[in-house]
Parts: C-alpha cells; sequence; structure tokens
C-alpha cells in the first residue's frame, strides 16, 4: 500500500478503483488489481 499526498492521481489509475474514507482516512481500494491500494491522512495517536 502507498501512502500518498494526493489521491486524485491513485482514483484515476484503473476504472475499479474507488475512493473510501473509514475511521478519518482516505484509502483508494481496487478489487481488480490490489496494487492500486493507497492511504491518505489521518493523525497519529500517541
Amino acid at each position: 500500500m502507498q501512502v500518498l499526498s494526493s489521491l486524485k492521481t491513485a482514483k484515476q489509475r484503473h476504472p475499479d478503483c474507488q475512493v473510501v474514507k473509514r475511521r478519518g482516512r482516505y484509502y483508494v481500494i481496487c478489487k481488480s488489481n490490489p496494487r492500486f491500494k493507497a492511504r491518505q491522512g489521518g493523525v497519529k495517536k500517541r
């Protein structure tokens, strides 16, 4: 999984890619090609 500063390009990589928000983070998930997975954001907890 890649940690990206911008998910706009990651969303356009493949037609099956979806942007999902979970627990304050944004994820790009792609079921047909899992190597396109990406994550953005989130706050580090101490």
